[in-house]
């Protein structure tokens, strides 16, 4: 009989992107030392780390893309690019100490809630062999964009050539004079087209739903501008202030009255017409949905480099995919060597969601699968007691920096392990009357957004239609939300002991 090995840590957070490397950074600066950060990767970074393909950059300021309490003074350039913010990540983690409580190449195959003991029981696979850790609390960080989405495409398997996710990418493969086939027109893809257009020998690109995109104004900073913003007091938070300022007017527009954002469409349809002049590939790049349906997009030579003579953009559907060939639903078959898949990530539907076992053994996907993917304050959810969840359900944005609402949750996150330290408390659930109060209260505040009358399909949605994945109006009421851990929601106990607290009414979505 083979002995498991048990690792007990008061706190476990599994993920070391920028919400995991946070979380653990504020915990230590709380005087909650008791905690161990695990992550699959080789070091800090998250999403940053895994995204390596050509062009990959931010599309929020460089400024406001970081964190409030270790602002960058030496960023090179207005919008970071990805080896920069990994750097920035790890530089982070090395200031703090964190590394020292973090282990790296670890997979975390499940993480189970016992009842008896009020502890989460995590079965990992590290350096070859298999351990379990138990922790009184568990901080899940691994965020929305982890698990690369792959596109139900016919005979995808059988390609012979070679084949990439956006986010698995072999930077060894040389495109140089390659037929190549990318498939999807959003985020990565716009970064990613531009930079293979400069050395492939012809170029496919395969699109769905062609995207807004507004002109990307980025630009290097100057040595006197690092300088100043090391130097002089008080700028960097200036700069960061107005950038967050502006992009919550952004932020009315979508939720309370997308007719604001036809300004923002005007902008995006001059991008168009100063990149292309052939009328009908301009007609074939314009959207037919509101701006803001689906996520508005950053780039000046996206539509540039459709236009060069080695690109083509395929709007026919894709009926399957051959050995060495891409063929669409009019009979055209295209040949290819390569073929890039930048259709994203498993968002409301991540394989993550099957590892987490709550009360009564029930999966966090089965749990949503029947309600809809939902929780309380982005952070808790009904039948996972002492489980925080940072970038949860609820808390995505489609107009500024995602960091903003990390630093709210942690703020809750800190000040619930405060007040269960402080009261003894052992098991905190929010309760169901809470959650569905508030998830209603969400739907509500969505029901004039243009993510819910914009005309789009996207993967803001869940297959019930329902917007699950976004934060209605604007992020300083998710931070005063998330101030304070409102106790009276949950339902809390000791362990071996009745309930000594609980939630007969619920607060309100942004209460």
């Amino acid at each position: 009989m083979v002995t498991m090995t048990t690792h007990d840590v008061e706190i476990a957070i599994v993920g070391a992107g920028f919400s995991g490397l946070g979380a653990a950074i504020k915990l230590a600066q709380n005087g909650f030392d008791d905690y161990l950060v695990m992550d699959r990767g080789a070091d800090f970074g998250g999403t940053w780390r895994d995204n390596t393909y050509p062009g990959a950059a931010c599309d929020v300021p460089s400024h406001l893309y970081s964190f409030s309490f270790a602002q960058n003074p030496g960023w090179s350039r207005s919008y970071s690019h990805q080896p920069e913010i990994h750097r920035y990540i790890n530089d982070v983690a090395a200031e703090h100490g964190i590394g020292a409580k973090t282990w790296f190449g670890t997979q975390v195959h499940q993480a189970s809630w016992d009842e008896e003991t009020h502890t989460w029981v995590l079965d990992i696979e590290r350096e070859g062999e298999q351990s379990q850790v138990r922790a009184r609390h568990l901080v899940g960080a691994v965020g929305p964009l982890c698990e690369p989405n792959l596109p139900d495409i016919e005979g995808l398997d059988s390609f012979a050539g070679t084949m990439l996710h956006s986010a698995r990418w072999d930077d060894d493969y040389d495109f140089t004079g390659k037929r190549v086939a990318v498939i999807g027109t959003g985020a990565s893809a716009i970064q990613i087209v531009p930079q293979l257009g400069k050395v492939v020998g012809h170029l496919d690109v395969y699109q769905r739903t062609a995207p807004w995109i507004i002109p990307r104004s980025e630009r290097p900073y100057l040595p006197v501008e690092n300088w100043a913003f090391k130097n002089v007091p008080g700028l960097q938070n200036l700069i960061r202030g107005g950038i967050y300022t502006a992009n919550e007017s952004v932020a009315a527009g979508m939720t309370f009255a997308p007719k604001a954002l036809k300004p923002v469409e005007a902008l995006c349809r001059a991008n168009i017409f100063k990149g292309i002049r052939d009328r009908e590939l301009r007609a074939r790049v314009t959207p037919t949905f509101a701006v803001g349906c689906k996520r508005i997009l950053k780039s000046n030579d996206w539509y540039p480099t459709l236009n060069q003579p080695n690109v083509d953009l395929i709007t026919s559907g894709i009926e399957r995919v051959t050995a060495d060939a891409v063929v669409t639903a009019d009979g055209t078959e295209h040949p290819v060597d390569a073929i890039v898949i930048a259709t994203g990530f498993h968002v409301t539907d991540s394989p993550v969601f099957d590892t987490i076992h709550g009360v009564g053994g029930a999966s966090l996907a089965q749990v949503w699968d029947e309600i809809g993917m939902q929780g309380y304050k982005g952070t808790f959810v009904h039948g996972f007691p002492n489980m925080a969840l940072m970038i949860g359900p609820s808390t995505g944005l489609g107009h500024t920096s995602m960091v903003y609402m990390i630093e709210s949750q942690l703020n809750y996150l800190v000040d619930y392990l405060k007040t269960t330290a402080s009261a003894g408390i052992t098991r905190t659930e929010v309760t169901a009357t809470a959650q569905e109060r508030f998830t209603a209260g969400l739907q509500h505040k969505l029901r004039n957004s243009v993510w819910v009358n914009g005309g789009c399909s996207s993967w803001y949605k869940d297959r019930n239609g329902n917007i699950t994945v976004l934060w209605p109006g604007f992020t300083f009421s998710f931070r005063n939300a998330t101030r304070r851990f409102d106790v009276e929601a949950y339902d809390v106990s000791a362990a071996g002991v009745a309930t000594v607290a609980g939630a007969a009414e619920a607060v309100p979505a942004g209460a």
